[in-house]
């Protein structure tokens, strides 16, 4: 049974004084936390982990932590990084409110970074894939009344198998430089997270990846083939990381400028 949800300080005591309004609550929330002004009511579980684990995605935030992490000394790390988990609701509160992509012949679709102009032309075949990349344009070959609905469809299976094919290129390239070995990719659809890396040797990526710029797609790859050997981010896991990519942070920074629109 989860827990009754309070209001605790820096200590872990009661928290006093007028109640601010409630900040987006996770809906498995089973904690709650004043930060500044704001009251954030997150997810919170214990897990076989040496480091306290924060998660900001579409639900709210969702907190991790060792098994023997008192929970005073959760409350002091979530007040320490208050700025970043007020800035990543923030970011998702915008999120949630971005456009739809149009899906019509003459719109536009990211892949690999470029700017891709959707072209319906039934008169194409194109090997069972539904559509290829012809210069500066994607040519699907569907009929010019195909509606909505199927144009999405046939141009997100259409980057979900271009993702697939493109990431286990790069676990496949970057293993060997990371001194691991991966046994399983899953393609993930979620809102925020980019990927996850399981002792197992299991890595999800998220599909929408292939959106972004090769560099970028990269990044995360090593992100997650690095996780294989630092179930951290302590500070040898980011030595791995930046061994294999020197410039890491630049492409760490641009990631963080990242925001994808949900292809529905």
């Amino acid at each position: 049974m989860a827990a009754q949800l309070g209001l605790f300080d820096e200590e872990g005591g009661p928290q006093a004084g007028p109640i601010p309004a409630l900040w987006w609550p996770h809906p498995r929330a089973n904690r709650e936390c004043r930060l500044g002004e704001v009251r954030v009511a997150y997810e919170f579980r214990r897990a076989r982990r040496k480091s306290i684990g924060l998660v900001v995605d579409a639900q709210g935030l969702s907190v991790r932590a060792p098994l023997w992490v008192p929970e005073s000394e959760v409350q002091r790390f979530l007040h320490s990084k208050a700025a970043w988990v007020l800035d990543k609701l923030k970011a998702q509160q915008s999120r949630r409110h971005l456009p739809s992509p149009v899906w019509r012949h003459g719109a536009a679709v990211e892949f690999l970074g470029r700017s891709l102009t959707l072209r319906l032309d039934p008169a194409h075949h194109f090997e069972g894939a539904g559509a290829a990349v012809q210069g500066e344009s994607l040519c699907v070959a569907l009929p010019m009344d195909c509606g909505e609905a199927r144009l999405r469809d046939t141009v997100k299976a259409w980057l979900m198998a271009q993702a697939h094919n493109r990431f286990i290129e790069r676990l496949d390239h970057y293993a060997p430089l990371v001194g691991v070995r991966w046994q399983r990719l899953r393609l993930s659809n979620a809102s925020t997270r980019w990927g996850s890396a399981h002792a197992d040797g299991s890595i999800r990526l998220n599909w929408r990846l292939i959106q972004l710029a090769p560099e970028l797609i990269d990044y995360v790859v090593v992100h997650e083939l690095c996780h294989l050997r630092e179930m951290n981010h302590g500070p040898a896991f980011w030595r791995l990381v930046e061994g294999v990519l020197p410039d890491m942070a630049q492409r760490r920074r641009a990631l963080r400028g990242v925001t994808l629109l949900t292809l529905t």
